[in-house]
């Protein structure tokens, strides 16, 4: 699946192939320079390359290359990591990274969009499952049809903003990668902070509060409407979940819709 690509962009392989449920990436120099490949298996892979070639490496990594399903990215090579900072001390730290990073991917630019898709598109699994299983998905659904019904400052999103999805480019910063080139409300691409299930302690409420003040101040967002952004969210992911199935995800996905949805009452 690689061979075309090597040829055609005159890459030299630099490492061992990596293959997930979306797609296909080898480590590869490009002019001497460190690079990934990556061969799109989906639809929204597609997209994303789209997206991120538009944002220029402003926020993300550079687009060296892309036709069709296969795109010629600059490659991370710094060695910190969001994931093990928010794990070993360094979790506020973290997440004000993330922030800094959403907002340089969400300021306003002179070009076109990339036919982005409309985040009540994104959501069109929530209501089905809400009305199939109720209760928590019920309230989620209920709190994100009146979000969507009334956005506010719409830009262009990522879609997927988590601890592994912003890497350390070293002297570039932090970047990032894997955009799912959305459309909507700019306070959707900061719940996701709070739903990556790498985390163990998504689900604490006492964290849940600490990164909460953090989120609302850094995004410069009213913690209620982060809060419900954040039940919208969690919900739709606990609705893909269900889907799959994979249930112990589902109910993790539905323990932070909880916490978010008492603090909303609270």
């Amino acid at each position: 699946m690689f061979s075309p690509h090597l040829d055609r962009w005159s890459l030299i392989s630099d490492g061992e192939p990596i293959i997930t449920h979306s797609s296909r990436l080898l480590p590869v120099l490009w002019r001497d320079r460190p690079a990934m490949l990556k061969v799109a298996a989906d639809i929204d892979e597609r997209y994303g390359a789209l997206l991120i070639q538009w944002w220029d490496g402003d926020g993300a990594a550079y687009v060296y290359a892309h036709e069709g399903d296969a795109v010629l990215l600059e490659r991370a090579t710094g060695k910190r990591s969001l994931l093990a900072m928010a794990k070993n001390g360094e979790d506020d730290e973290a997440s004000r990274i993330l922030c800094g990073t959403a907002a340089r991917l969400h300021a306003p630019r002179e070009k076109p969009l990339p036919d982005p898709v409309p985040l009540t598109r994104w959501f069109r699994d929530l209501e089905p499952a809400a009305g199939k299983h109720g209760s928590t998905l019920a309230d989620c659904s209920a709190i994100a049809n009146v979000l969507l019904a009334d956005q506010r400052d719409v830009t262009i999103l990522h879609g997927d903003i988590h601890h592994g999805n912003i890497l350390d480019f070293q002297a570039r910063g932090w970047l990032a990668i894997d955009p799912k080139r959305l459309y909507g409300e700019r306070g959707f691409d900061f719940a996701n902070i709070f739903a990556n299930e790498e985390l163990p302690m998504i689900t604490d409420p006492a964290r849940f509060r600490r990164q909460l003040a953090i989120v609302s101040a850094e995004a410069k967002l009213e913690p209620k409407r982060l809060l419900q952004w954040i039940a919208a969210y969690s919900g739709l992911s606990a609705a893909w979940f269900l889907g799959d199935p994979n249930i112990q995800q589902a109910e993790t996905a539905m323990t932070v819709a909880r916490i978010a949805l008492a603090e909303l009452e609270s």
